[in-house]
């Protein structure tokens, strides 16, 4: 069939009928809002390159907390910013450290918001690795053992779900048996599977204060020409007892999202990381763009790609207002 009797603009004239056709769905519960914790009270040190952002102490991380969860976001994921900093990342996998004091101060205040801990050595080191050195390469073997104490130290504060996002080989595996010896044989692990050496994590580094003092992650972290590799990577994650593999970042690489959704049966997770973020935020503020739409319509792509689950930035603004975006 074709013009005049076939027309597609009949189903795009009214906004009941684009929601009643819509083949991509986006809602509160599909998102998940990062958070950076920091030690004190009532601190609220805002982030220069991610407006509206800002590292939190944990009291003040329980009022976004409780705003999020009214907001109906799928939950919060956590990253903690040391006290000190030293070699091996010690507060990582201290009990008294900063994560598991907010664990538990959430879990009280929110107990049916769930808690995503992110598993990773760089916010504590003092060389801004993701794992422990040997000479100036990050020693994969010996890092293992302190991400899973840092898992099980999570998951006993009140974690849900762990998410190692370090990249070293075999730590799904050695996370999980830590879990399960632990007594945590319940507690899912999010896998960072896909994770890119990505020029778009820079905002996050401030946030985070993750910066490596030296070199780069590119030894570690996957190359942005390879998309194949991140299948592997994915496949190897799931063998080990990953629960749910996440894609980062999430708008440079769209295809790797759609492969891992039709190659993978578990629910995949997108980052959409703080330089797509940012990038939205600076157009909008200089009038380039609408900045709700824009965000709204990156999101949107980002589940059409196949992703279950997006990490972003955005969860908090765009979280009560997603009805009215969508039409």
């Amino acid at each position: 069939m074709s013009f005049p009797t076939t027309r597609l603009r009949r189903l795009r004239a009214k906004p009941a009928l684009r929601a009643l056709t819509r083949e991509t769905t986006l809602a509160p519960g599909n998102l998940v809002a990062p958070l950076f914790i920091c030690h004190g009270e009532k601190v609220r040190r805002p982030v220069a390159s991610m407006p509206g952002h800002a590292q939190l102490s944990v009291d003040e991380a329980v009022r976004d907390a409780e705003a999020l969860a009214r907001s109906g976001v799928g939950g919060v994921l956590l990253f903690g910013i040391p006290v000190a900093k030293d070699p091996e990342g010690k507060e990582a996998y201290d009990e008294k450290g900063i994560i598991p004091q907010a664990l538990r101060a959430l879990k009280r205040a929110v107990p049916d918001l769930l808690l995503w801990a992110d598993v990773c050595l760089c916010e504590y080191t003092d060389h801004g690795h993701c794992g422990v050195l040997q000479g100036e390469s990050v020693d994969n073997d010996r890092t293992l053992p302190l991400l899973a104490r840092a898992s099980t130290v999570y998951a006993a504060a009140g974690a849900d779900l762990i998410a190692p996002s370090d990249m070293m080989d075999g730590r799904v595996g050695a996370i999980r048996r830590a879990l399960d010896e632990g007594g945590f044989p319940d507690t899912p692990i999010v896998s960072y599977a896909a994770k890119y050496a990505s020029a778009f994590y820079g905002p996050f580094r401030e946030a985070a204060e993750s910066t490596p003092k030296f070199g780069d992650r590119r030894a570690y972290q996957m190359d942005p020409a390879n998309a194949r590799e991140a299948l592997r990577e994915v496949a190897l994650d799931i063998e080990e007892g990953a629960d749910m593999v996440m894609v980062k970042p999430a708008l440079p690489y769209l295809d790797v999202i759609r492969m891992v959704k039709e190659r993978f049966d578990v629910p995949v997770v997108a980052y959409s990381v703080s330089g797509e973020f940012a990038m939205i935020q600076a157009a909008a503020q200089l009038g380039w763009l609408d900045g709700g739409l824009a965000a709204w319509e990156s999101l949107i792509s980002i589940r059409r790609a196949g992703a279950d689950v997006i990490v972003t930035y955005f969860a908090r603004e765009i979280a009560p207002v997603l009805g009215s975006r969508s039409s």
